[in-house]
């Protein structure tokens, strides 16, 4: 199979090559692989940025979702057949998605929203998957609460925006004057253009923030949260108490106390909690989510579909933070 992928860590370009197509496990499907979509995480992946929480081999295939058709099924596997058209974020130590086909664990798949194309369905599992996570089970917002939601118009912020506010939440976003009116269609309640305002002066007694950004700009975000508010970024850090519940064990986690130190001096000086999200694939979560689409109360936002052999200038049109929602690979 055709596959893009990378020959070592570091800063080095995709490059198309023939891979074996994988073996399916009793309990896995192989998926026809008909488009992906490019993540922040999968230059994190290829930069060897998270090393410390997966290793891989090399050479590696990158892509971290997909939609697709199952090609092939596991003797185990009883909730998919060969034809059913689905989406998924494969397991961190399974991923490969910028490829012609993967095998994947049937616990992580969902059948794909049936309003949606392939490319649209392939912009939605890690985002969606990441944006359900952090707001449900980690920041459990409520309706009535207030959240802040950096860079809006991204990826992850253009899905975070709608699923907060159909938990009837109050949403806040940071955006640029070329994201504003796209986060402002989404149904953003307040929008601080990070060019000219600062929204830790703007905004203040939030219940929760959403930062997919790390560094100074989620050290200011506790600026913005009342006392006993959370915190949630897929950006920051992992801390102590991340090392302890992803069983690190005891040298990763002083380490990641270590360098966490200046978050957990924040968490205490205004009495909130901070989470570092490494999020989990789930095809149960994901059956949530294709309710949500096919029933039109959230939709795909695309910035642009590019061709398979294109991948290198996908990602390093992703790289260069301009997109406004997702940039998918066409595949098939």
């Amino acid at each position: 199979m055709r596959a893009m992928i990378v020959d070592k860590y570091g800063r080095v370009p995709m490059r198309l090559a023939e891979m074996p197509t994988p073996e399916v496990g009793e309990n896995e499907v192989l998926a026809e692989i008909h488009a992906a979509s490019i993540n922040p995480i999968d230059f994190k992946i290829r930069d060897g940025k998270v090393k410390l929480l997966v290793k891989y081999k090399m050479p590696l295939i990158l892509g971290n979702d997909f939609a697709g058709i199952v090609a092939k099924v596991g003797s185990k596997v009883t909730r998919f057949k060969v034809g059913d058209e689905i989406y998924a974020r494969p397991r961190k130590s399974k991923i490969g998605t910028f490829a012609e086909y993967i095998a994947i664990h049937e616990d992580d798949i969902a059948l794909k929203p049936k309003n949606l194309s392939f490319e649209e369905a392939a912009s939605i599992p890690l985002i969606g998957l990441t944006s359900y996570q952090a707001l449900t089970d980690i920041l459990q917002l409520q309706k009535g609460h207030k959240i802040l939601i950096q860079a809006g118009a991204g990826g992850v912020g253009t899905f975070a925006i709608q699923l907060a506010k159909l938990m009837g939440a109050t949403v806040a976003t940071t955006a640029s004057d070329a994201g504003a009116n796209l986060v402002k269609s989404l149904g953003a309640d307040e929008i601080i253009n990070y060019k000219t305002e600062k929204f830790e002066e703007k905004l203040k007694n939030y219940d929760a923030v959403f930062d997919t950004l790390g560094g100074e700009i989620l050290e200011k975000s506790f600026k913005v949260i009342k006392s006993g508010g959370r915190i949630v970024s897929v950006s920051g850090l992992p801390n102590a108490r991340f090392g302890k519940e992803y069983g690190s064990g005891y040298f990763k986690t002083l380490l990641f106390a270590a360098a966490s130190r200046k978050l957990t001096a924040l968490e205490k000086k205004h009495n909130a909690q901070y989470t570092f999200l490494f999020m989990k694939p789930s095809g149960e979560q994901l059956r949530i989510i294709a309710n949500y689409i096919e029933t039109g109360r959230i939709k795909p936002i695309i910035d642009r579909v590019l061709l398979f052999e294109d991948a290198q200038k996908a990602m390093e049109y992703a790289e260069s933070g301009r997109a406004k929602g997702k940039i998918i690979l066409k595949i098939r």
